[in-house]
């Protein structure tokens, strides 16, 4: 109950708890990017070992899935600073 107080105190008081919300969620979102980013890479490089044969099919893929996280990450990490300024 105490910790509850402590939080409606912070949340009454300002903003503060806002801007920390979105700071950690920027820095969530560019982690879990990058290691999505990594499995992606680690998957194509298996399945290209795999069947060398299959490689311009295994890394255009590879690329539009990498991109596809990346916007999500760029829209995660703007909501995020959009937290921080507003």
């Amino acid at each position: 109950m105490i910790t509850l107080g402590i939080i409606m105190e912070a949340a009454a008081a300002g903003a503060g708890i806002a801007k920390l919300g979105g700071a950690i969620g920027a820095g969530i979102a560019a982690l879990a990017a990058g290691v999505g980013i990594g499995k992606i890479g680690a998957s194509a490089l298996e399945a290209i070992a795999r069947q060398p044969e299959a490689i311009s099919d295994i890394r255009s893929n590879m690329i539009l899935a990498a991109a596809l996280i990346e916007g999500v990450a760029f829209f995660a990490i703007i909501i995020s600073f959009l937290a921080l300024v507003l």
